[in-house]
């Protein structure tokens, strides 16, 4: 009897530890959407650009990539990115509160098809393609991609100069 009942425990126990390893797995991949993605560098060119990888999210693919664009170029700008390629991972503007103090620059800045689309370029030098990366993301609504981008920083840097938003 006793044996019994040890046995019966013993499977209860097994069959307890295996629903709550495999609720764990579920509740991950019904997260893997909400995720915050960080701009990471993949290279540095010799003209000064940098390949990095960018991520944004959106209704559909085309405006999750359009995001994913602007959220590359703005963490070059403002926030510096995940430097591990040799990359140079500071910000173009230091001034922490920059993006306050000059909202109505960069909202024109970063409109759809605004001014931001001179200063990156797809992976391969081209205007019109951007890799898209694989592996995309669902959360509710809304879907995550990642693509990669070729930040032309130097042409950037002179862009702020002239338009009087970073001293020489």
């Amino acid at each position: 009897m006793k044996k019994i009942t040890l046995l019966l425990g013993a499977a209860v126990s097994v069959a307890v530890l295996s629903l709550s390893v495999s609720s764990c797995g579920s509740t991950q991949m019904k997260g893997a959407g909400n995720y915050t993605y960080e701009t990471e560098c993949i290279g540095v060119e010799g003209d000064g650009s940098q390949t990095v990888k960018g991520w944004g999210s959106g209704r559909n693919r085309e405006d999750a990539v359009e995001q994913a664009k602007k959220n590359g170029l703005r963490d070059v700008l403002f926030k510096g990115v995940i430097s591990n390629k040799g990359c140079n991972g500071k910000p173009v503007l230091f001034d922490p509160n920059i993006r306050e103090k000059k909202e109505d620059y960069f909202n024109a800045f970063f409109a759809d098809a605004g001014p931001y689309t001179e200063f990156i370029t797809g992976e391969d030098g081209s205007d019109m393609h951007f890799s898209v990366v694989a592996g995309r993301k669902k959360a509710g609504d809304q879907v995550t991609y990642g693509v990669i981008i070729r930040v032309q920083r130097a042409k950037l840097k002179a862009r702020m100069i002239q338009d009087g938003i970073m001293p020489k």
